[in-house]
């Protein structure tokens, strides 16, 4: 059954704040999120080399030595809690069992680590979403599906404690359309194709979680607003572009909890401020320390409404001090100190002011997670139950909170934005008003890009 979030779980900016959510969560080994403190999610992965039978004992010795070092740092450092995420390379989503052999394996560890130190701690487990192998891709139906489907079933087998996936519905035309800056494009692809694939797979994969008692966490928009956000961080892009993107996403993600996930969310979906306002669920952000996987804009503003910290994904290989993983997981461990001091000490509003402060003024697409804007988006977002319109609303009100900041100097736009930026409003006036246009400019535009039957169009 479809739930309807018609009215904000969280109504003003100064209660849209990292350690709190009004929904928490409670998972794994006596781990509660949301309830004031903000955990590390330490986020972990192999270092350049073949997944294959001839070399499985050496994958296997590469988590041993990542959980074995991670954990003696966690408990060094006298975390207060840990979530380790195991992402899921493609061949261990291909075949599923290699990924829950690994899944058990980390969950022991986690086992012992808390019947030794009484640390709490939890387990995510995150599918690749093979669906989009296929070109265009099938997404209900066909071997990649049934692969993804049995994923995630292994995986609740083997002892995840809360599921989650990237997923790619919608993807095919987004990319077409973000190339071109085809703002129509973008919000149908996102509000009708993406959306429409969110509820029927979500369906699939709480299903599951019901039926193995696992925590269903969430999805990101990682290959959607990420991809804008990582192109025009290289300038092929315009950061104004990125940033309408990273609210248009926020609809498409919600659907998630829609069908029934109660999070945490993904730590790449930096939409989760908006859905811990609509919602209330607790929220895994990453920001400065997710450079060992990518650069970004958002490195302290990503922080200033997180529940879970994270650093992205690290290669297992050597450093100076030690391995790379463990040397993320102090990084995320400090960080969380000092979140959480704040909070002790009656200081949490002045210190994530102070986050989004420090990234505001550099970046169109920070504007996007300052509290009074993520509220803006939101509230555009649940005064309506169609997930179209939800798309059209967030993309109009990103722009109105733009051109605000534009205006007051708040947000000063380089050189080379202006042209882009000049283009905006005709280009926001072109969108189709309604779902059943939206459709026909799809089929018209994108024909033989994507598959209609596989979103039930």
């Amino acid at each position: 059954m479809t739930k309807y979030f018609g009215s904000l779980a969280i109504k003003h900016p100064d209660d849209l704040i990292f350690g709190y959510a009004p929904k928490p969560v409670s998972c794994g080994q006596g781990l509660t999120i949301g309830v004031g403190q903000v955990f590390p999610e330490i986020n972990f992965t192999l270092p350049p080399m073949l997944i294959n039978e001839s070399n499985w004992n050496e994958v296997l010795s590469h988590y041993h030595n990542i959980c074995e070092n991670v954990l003696a740092r966690a408990e060094k450092l006298r975390v207060p809690g840990i979530v380790m995420e195991f992402e899921h390379l493609p061949p261990m989503s291909m075949k599923p069992e290699l990924g829950a052999e690994i899944t058990s394996l980390i969950k022991n560890y986690l086992l012992e680590f808390y019947r030794r130190t009484g640390i709490p701690n939890a387990l995510r487990v995150t599918v690749v979403d093979l669906r989009d192998a296929d070109h265009p891709p099938l997404l209900r139906s066909g071997q990649r599906w049934e692969q993804t489907r049995e994923a995630f079933i292994l995986s609740a087998v083997a002892g995840a404690d809360i599921l989650s996936i990237e997923s790619v519905g919608g993807k095919e035309v987004h990319d077409q359309a973000l190339m071109y800056s085809d703002l129509s494009g973008i919000v149908a692809s996102l509000g009708i194709l993406a959306c429409r694939d969110m509820g029927w797979l979500w369906d699939e994969i709480v299903d599951i979680c019901k039926e193995y008692d696992v925590v269903p966490g969430g999805d990101t928009a990682c290959g959607f607003s990420n991809t804008a956000m990582q192109m025009a961080g290289q300038g092929l892009l315009p950061a104004t572009l990125s940033a309408l993107v990273r609210a248009a996403s926020a609809p498409r993600s919600l659907v998630a909890y829609e069908h029934g996930a109660i999070g945490p969310s993904k730590d790449c979906a930096y939409e989760g401020p908006i859905i811990k306002a609509i919602t209330g669920v607790p929220i895994s952000m990453e920001g400065k320390s997710s450079c060992c996987a990518h650069f970004s804009p958002l490195g302290n503003i990503a922080g200033a409404m997180a529940d879970l910290w994270s650093n992205e994904s690290v290669q297992n290989i050597k450093l100076l001090s030690g391995t790379a993983p463990e040397a993320f997981l102090e990084l995320l461990a400090y960080d969380c100190r000092l979140f959480n001091i704040a909070e002790n000490k009656n200081e949490s509003r002045m210190y994530r002011d102070l986050l989004v402060r420090s990234d505001l003024e550099q970046s169109p697409e920070a504007l996007m997670l300052e509290p009074q804007t993520v509220l803006r988006i939101a509230r555009s977002i649940a005064q309506c139950p169609n997930p179209y319109t939800q798309t059209r609303n967030a993309i109009f009100t990103a722009f109105k909170s733009l051109q605000d900041a534009v205006d007051s100097n708040q947000l000063k736009l380089p050189s080379r934005e202006q042209t882009w930026w000049s283009k905006i409003p005709g280009l926001l006036a072109q969108i189709p008003e309604n779902e059943n246009e939206a459709i026909e400019y799809l089929i018209t535009t994108y024909h033989g890009v994507f598959n209609p039957q596989a979103y039930g169009l």
